[in-house]
């Protein structure tokens, strides 16, 4: 048997994600109209032989997460369970704290996938690889190939190209290493608890040593890229299973608009059902569009591409939303615009007002080429990314919000541009 364990990190990370963490744990945000957790659970459901997914994290269980794990056993007919960490133990000593739960009912191999990325979850093809590949025991990354700029950013893998074993592992080089990069996505056996518990006592041990520093140390703090796939490539332990279909990180908000472009058009081939289409008394689409059952759209709206919309959002007549995702309760009034933005809960653009983002998508003439997570700011100034409206937020009619950052209950009174407005 099989199980799953899908790491969703906590409260301060997804710091980036902000102001649209502030309402939501960064894991349940919707992309491309279903939380982004449920990709990640949809796959692993489809694996067969998997029995259990467990998630790791240390978020307070909250309302939100409760009710998103009852619906979604329900929905899959699976134990799915959320294990809190006392503190955050990093991506190898999550899974260590808790390893009596992974391997309770002895699973022959276990899948660890972080929360923040978005891919096709190639599984049962790593498992066939797994099982071409090494020994019985061996243990898979999945791989997909950057372009050498973009590498730096990520685990760089260097393989044996026969064997596709990992000769060498780098977690984000400050030189050019590999192009071949750590997707987040890994498939282990129990043996890997022998590695992890190795670091462990070497931990303890450095600790007895040292001076006793302000508490943040902990030897429970295991990365599993840093500390445990450094020292294991070259071992004929470790393999990489290289992946051609899509893969993305969602850091910032902006990442998440573009991961719902992959999605959505993933959409064809898992899930038609998801994607609107042109009726007559609906609105115009072009490209793929996912529209909530209970959304209220005027059949003079036009919508797409790549947009989603959440449960309860009222678009108004001449409406026009591209490269968008609006979240429930959203109001959109007539003949307004939005390109490249997101809107927050309960928020409300006014009549004509135009809500405006950059785009922060990958090359498009580079296959291989990556999201780059950018920084907020640049030479003192605002990148400009796309616009984010945070909960509860209202836009005047008739004005300009353009590359901006408005946080969750603003009444704006004009219009703004390259501006966080606080």
């Amino acid at each position: 048997m099989l199980k799953a364990i899908i790491l969703i990190g906590g409260p301060q990370k997804g710091t980036r994600f902000r102001p649209l963490s502030f309402e939501v744990p960064k894991p349940l945000f919707p992309v491309a109209g279903v939380p982004m957790l449920q990709h990640h659970i949809e796959a692993c459901v489809k694996v067969p032989n998997l029995k259990e997914i467990l998630l790791i994290g240390f978020y307070q269980p909250n309302e939100e997460l409760n009710r998103f794990l009852f619906n979604a056993q329900q929905e899959f007919k699976m134990p799915i369970r959320y294990l809190q960490e006392f503190a955050a133990l990093g991506t190898g000593g999550g899974i260590y704290h808790f390893r009596d739960q992974i391997l309770s009912g002895s699973p022959e191999a276990f899948f660890v996938l972080n929360a923040d990325v978005c891919s096709a979850f190639p599984l049962s093809e790593m498992l066939s690889f797994q099982k071409e590949h090494g020994e019985p025991n061996s243990f898979v990354i999945l791989g997909t190939t950057a372009n050498r700029k973009q590498s730096m950013n990520y685990g760089c893998i260097v393989e044996n190209e026969e064997t596709n074993e990992v000769l060498h592992y780098v977690e984000k080089p400050s030189t050019f290493v590999s192009d071949i990069i750590n997707c987040g996505i890994y498939l282990f056996n129990p043996e890997i608890f022998q590695h992890i518990g190795a670091v462990f006592q070497k931990n303890q041990q450095d600790m007895l040593l040292e001076e006793p520093t302000n508490g943040w140390h902990r030897a429970e703090a295991i990365r599993l890229e840093q500390d445990i796939f450094t020292s294991m490539a070259g071992q004929g332990k470790l393999y990489v299973y290289k992946t051609l279909g899509f893969w993305s990180q969602i850091k910032s908000a902006g990442s998440a608009i573009y991961a719902s472009r992959l999605y959505l058009n993933q959409y064809h081939t898992t899930h038609p059902e998801r994607l609107a289409s042109n009726k007559d008394a609906g609105p115009r689409i072009t490209g793929n569009v996912y529209i909530h059952p209970t959304a209220n759209i005027d059949p003079t709206a036009v919508l797409g591409p790549n947009v989603s919309i959440g449960t309860g959002v009222t678009i108004g007549a001449g409406v026009r939303v591209r490269e968008s995702i609006i979240l429930h309760g959203a109001n959109l009034q007539d003949q307004c615009c939005v390109l490249n933005s997101i809107v927050g809960w309960d928020s409300t653009i006014g009549k004509w007002a135009r809500v405006e983002g950059t785009p922060s998508d990958p090359n498009p003439n580079d296959p291989f080429a990556k999201i780059d997570s950018e920084t907020l700011f640049r030479d003192g100034k605002l990148t400009p990314s796309i616009t984010i409206l945070g909960c509860n937020v209202t836009i005047p009619s008739e004005v300009i919000v353009l590359n901006s950052i408005v946080l969750p209950h603003k009444d704006l009174n004009r219009s703004f541009k390259n501006q966080i407005i606080l």
